[in-house]
């Protein structure tokens, strides 16, 4: 089995060993035993956090480089006009907490990509996206406060806390339109 052990600069011209095509939700584990495209045991032994990106290099342990690509999945994509409704859409989606890939096809439209959901979908539709279900790469942004293009882990449980004090002057009512339940 190929152990791969480190991350590599995309910038490094070198030599591709094989590749290792997979879905996100196991691009963004460290650890995995997984078979590449040339039908070779690999392992992953990698720094938990950083998801791996379509296109990144590994090396093994004996020196071979991998090359990781995004599995064709289930996605469902939103075709939408740029400018406001393309940054409305994002804004609505991302504030769902749901990773988002955004793209152009070869004739300019601009699409915004995530995972199946029917209450995203019909967002999307409500807000004028042209939806299609198919299979493509899901290759989401890496998020605003990845470090210097690096994915840190994120799961879906979060350790916040928020305190429900204001300092602001006025009395809330049970009907003000205020909800602060988290």
């Amino acid at each position: 089995m190929l152990e791969l052990i480190k991350r590599m600069d995309g910038n490094t011209s070198v030599d591709i060993y094989d590749t290792l095509t997979l879905p996100y939700e196991l691009r963004i584990r460290g650890r995995l035993k997984a078979v590449s495209d040339n039908e070779r045991d690999v392992g992953l032994f990698l720094d938990r956090g950083p998801v791996l990106r379509h296109g990144d290099l590994l090396q093994a342990n004996s020196g071979e480089v991998i090359q990781v690509l995004a599995a064709d999945e289930p996605v469902a994509t939103a075709y939408i006009e740029s400018g406001l409704p393309l940054a409305r859409l994002c804004y609505h989606l991302g504030n769902r907490h749901v990773s988002l890939a955004l793209g152009s096809d070869e004739d300019g439209r601009h699409w915004v990509r995530f995972p199946p959901d029917h209450v995203l979908e019909e967002l999307a539709v409500l807000l004028g996206a042209d939806l299609r279900h198919h299979d493509a790469p899901f290759d989401p942004e890496s998020g605003a406060y990845a470090q210097a293009g690096r994915e840190h882990s994120h799961s879906n449980s979060h350790a916040h806390s928020h305190s429900n004090s204001h300092d602001h002057d006025h009395d809330h009512s049970e009907h003000d339109g205020h909800n602060h339940a988290h």
